[in-house]
């Protein structure tokens, strides 16, 4: 086993090792179970040390998973920096999945919150995935999946929001030309509306929503990894997401834009 292989377990285990950012809930809540089943150990990476533990303990129950648990605020540069160096320490799987929205008018908002939006919707992800490829490519093989967003593809859903999903995706788009035969996969992950807790956290009213545009945490982490393995660098779970990115990019950007503010109805989404 090659150093940087080694590098990518927990001491004393066999078991590769993924880091998952967010994952007490929804779509990092997914991935982590799906990954325990696989056969990963995992590194859980958030804010809330209970959950935590309690997410660490229900994985081993379950599926014998080893998990190491780090308490850390990614909007925070020296929690960032924390995380950082234990995915340089060496992973096979990195998925950047912490994000936020805000309720209210960009410009009614502290600018402080909107710092901690970018930080933690960009800057955390640029900076894990910069710690976690050296590694990655000196074993020639990992995968990283980037949570980004149909909003990151069709405008409309909050102006910095939006904004930061489509660097997310762009970044992913940009990085998989240079990773190319490295043996190193990366996607920009880019679901529609999906029942979980963001937009409860976030304030942001959703019961107008056609429940035809909901998706599952559960579809969205399959259509990903089955994605993932046809190396396809953006994966859009849903059909009815598929179609409405498709159709966007044939529509005309100010048209576009003017079609959004209804469909997405960003009013109040930052």
């Amino acid at each position: 086993m090659t150093d940087s292989a080694a590098s990518a377990r927990l001491p004393g285990a066999t078991r590769p090792v993924a880091l998952v950012t967010g994952p007490t809930s929804g779509i990092g809540h997914g991935y982590a179970g799906r990954l325990a089943a696989l056969g990963y150990d995992l590194v859980l990476v958030a804010r809330d040390t209970e959950r935590l533990t309690a997410l660490a303990g229900e994985l081993e129950r379950k599926f014998g998973t080893r998990s190491e648990v780090l308490t850390a605020d990614l909007a925070v540069e020296a929690d960032r920096e924390r995380v950082a160096e234990r995915a340089a320490a060496g992973l096979e799987f990195l998925v950047n999945n912490a994000g936020f929205a805000h309720q209210g008018e960009f410009w009614t908002l502290p600018y402080e919150r909107l710092q901690a939006q970018l930080d933690v919707n960009v800057t955390a992800v640029l900076r894990l995935t910069h710690a976690a490829l050296p590694a990655m490519i000196s074993a020639a093989k990992g995968s990283v999946v980037n949570v980004a967003s149909v909003a990151g593809l069709v405008p409309g859903r909050g102006s910095a929001y939006s904004a930061s999903k489509a660097y997310v995706v762009s970044f992913t788009e940009g990085l998989a030309g240079g990773l190319a035969g490295t043996g190193v996969r990366v996607q920009a992950l880019c679901p529609g509306f999906v029942r979980t807790e963001f937009h409860e956290r976030a304030g942001i009213e959703m019961s107008s929503t056609p429940r035809r545009m909901w998706l599952t945490v559960d579809q969205v982490v399959a259509d990903s990894l089955g994605d993932l393995e046809k190396d396809r660098v953006v994966s859009v779970p849903g059909v009815q997401y598929k179609v409405l990115t498709t159709a966007a990019g044939m529509i005309p950007r100010a048209l576009q834009v003017r079609m959004n503010r209804g469909l997405f109805n960003s009013r109040g989404r930052t």
